[in-house]
């Protein structure tokens, strides 16, 4: 594994998809190792609620720029660490944890047609205990077609890798990777803070860029860096010179922690081009159980398209 060195951050907040009671207090510590994270969530995320968010979208495809919508739902919930789905209290008597979910979905138009991809990162809250993101999904929908993936730990620095797509060249895959970071799991590093990665090391990209672009899925050199945006912002950023590809995420230097824009920059055809997501709105609902047509007014309250 390539070493890491290990920027001190901060702690964080959120809300649970089914509200969610810490499974253990993180230990405070210095990691053992880089993987390791001495982050630990407030009580802002286990208030029943979970967090939603809403950014303004400029997406490249297709050697473009398309106008788009991302929304962020963040919130803790227990999970079961062996089988690495939702804990709902089957009383199976497996191990689980309290975990931060993220969920990431992006809409945009391409011409006549549209996309849908949907990014899900289970990262559990004890980085002591559990230092490793248990697993990430991700599907993508447009008229050609969809495709799915999926990383769970294995283990170490190795995850099970599973991709089902629709194109011929990537077909069905199952397959081992090892990395000493997932780029998917950035979000959730930040929000619960404690430390994140700074220097070179390894790292798998983010699982939608590898769909839409049909990258090699592997980890691939990178250097990250953590730099002051203003007085009172953070920016984190992931380079990786083999993809010429570059991750910026600017959030709030207190707590929360607010991520309050990305952007994404890598050749787009003939073009290098720059994805931007700008928070346009936020709020905390316990949404899970707001779906009668009465509950139709909360989307204006985002500015939901």
């Amino acid at each position: 594994m390539h070493p890491y060195r290990l920027l001190p951050f901060l702690s964080l907040l959120a809300a649970a998809c089914a509200p969610a009671t810490p499974s253990s207090t993180p230990a405070t510590a210095t990691p053992a190792a880089p993987s390791v994270f001495s982050g630990e969530l407030g009580p802002y995320w286990y208030r029943g609620e979970a967090e939603l968010s809403v950014y303004d979208l400029e997406q490249a495809r297709y050697g473009e720029l398309r106008e788009g919508e991302a929304v962020l739902i963040q919130v803790t919930e227990p999970f079961l660490v062996g089988r690495q789905v939702k804990d709902e209290g089957g009383g199976t008597g497996e191990a689980s944890t309290t975990v931060l979910k993220t969920n990431l979905i992006r809409r945009f138009v391409t011409g006549i047609y549209d996309y849908s991809l949907m990014t899900s990162v289970f990262t559990p809250t004890d980085g002591q205990a559990y230092p490793r993101t248990l697993k990430v999904t991700t599907s993508s929908q447009d008229w050609c077609g969809q495709s799915y993936t999926q990383l769970n730990q294995a283990g170490g620095a190795e995850w099970r890798m599973q991709l089902r797509s629709y194109f011929e060249r990537e077909g069905d895959r199952d397959e081992r990777l090892e990395a000493d970071f997932l780029e998917d799991e950035v979000f959730n590093r930040i929000r619960i803070g404690g430390e994140l990665p700074t220097g070179e090391f390894a790292v798998v990209p983010a699982t939608g860029y590898l769909l839409m672009t049909h990258q090699e899925y592997r980890a691939y050199p990178a250097r990250a860096t953590v730099e002051p945006g203003g007085d009172s912002l953070r920016v984190y950023s992931l380079t990786y010179p083999d993809l010429d590809r570059e991750l910026t995420v600017t959030y709030d230097l207190a707590p929360p922690y607010v991520i309050r824009e990305w952007t994404e920059t890598y050749p787009s055809r003939d073009q290098r081009l720059t994805t931007t997501a700008k928070l346009r709105a936020q709020k905390t609902e316990p949404y899970w159980s707001e779906n009668a047509n009465a509950d139709l007014p909360l989307r204006a309250e985002l500015g939901l398209r």
